[in-house]
């Protein structure tokens, strides 16, 4: 869309997260405003609603405005918060032909409204603080260049276990978070050791006391992420930590110590 902000490079300032396992009520109605937006009709919001709710259109219905446009916030206010965020990914679907238009007027939304989520192409992955957005993607992207794609890929699982609905792995991501620093580690340093003992063997291998505190993280994800202890589970917050801790040092090795190790 052309507008005098996006013509001039203008953005509204982000707001600090504060909805991620819910839908207010003004989340519904924007999700309503973005497809109606991106030339959707009252009909074709009904049909997705209908489908994903298991409901019957009200036959009764046929003007678009405004009484196919009262049933679908009828049916937006009955829907669970997940089941929110499962219609975002379906109209996705439905807007493919304006591709990245609707993906990033979508990311723009939750920006404004401060909602911890990010459409990437048709599906809905958790979205962090500007820091922690940074860390992991530009981890993700180096691990990439640098050849270690076992360790990507456990980054990106790290993200895919903290965008689970309507319940997150949160030990899954501190697993596979884990998991990835542990790969590019041993890549480094040529080692097949885990990483509380490629750190142990390998003090160059971050500035002190950098190393301390990793080695402390290793520590708490053998028993929040490996050995769970009963009625003591990981908090998202802690998982989210962590995730974003191993993007910024995996991000550091491959920096530090390009394809060739120590």
């Amino acid at each position: 869309m052309d507008t005098f902000s996006r013509r001039h490079g203008l953005n509204r300032p982000d707001a600090d997260i504060a909805v991620r396992y819910e839908a207010p009520d003004g989340l519904r109605h924007a999700v309503i405003a973005l497809s109606y937006q991106f030339g959707l009709q009252p009909t074709d919001l009904r049909r997705v609603l209908c489908s994903m709710l298991y409901r019957v259109p009200n036959r009764s219905n046929w003007s678009e405005f405004p009484n196919v446009d009262d049933e679908v916030r009828d049916l937006i206010r009955d829907c669970e918060w997940f089941e929110i965020y499962d219609l975002i990914e379906l109209l996705a679907q439905s807007c493919e032909g304006h591709g990245v238009d609707f993906q990033d007027e979508t990311n723009r939304m939750f920006r404004i409204m401060g909602v911890g989520w990010k459409l990437v192409g048709t599906r809905l992955e958790v979205r962090g603080s500007e820091a922690f957005e940074l860390a992991v993607k530009e981890g993700q992207r180096e691990l990439l260049q640098r050849g270690n794609q076992t360790a990507a890929s456990e980054l990106h699982e790290a993200i895919l276990d903290l965008s689970r609905r309507p319940n997150p792995e949160v030990s899954g991501a501190i697993q596979h978070a884990m998991a990835a620093l542990e790969c590019v580690a041993r890549d480094v340093c040529e080692s097949k050791d885990t990483l509380g003992d490629v750190l142990r063997k390998n003090p160059r291998l971050f500035p002190k006391p950098v190393d301390q505190i990793l080695d402390k993280a290793w520590g708490y994800s053998s028993n929040f992420g490996r050995h769970l202890v009963e009625g003591n589970p990981p908090a998202f917050d802690e998982a989210e930590l962590v995730v974003g801790l191993s993007g910024v040092l995996a991000r550091y090795l491959s920096r530090r110590f390009p394809k060739g190790g120590l």
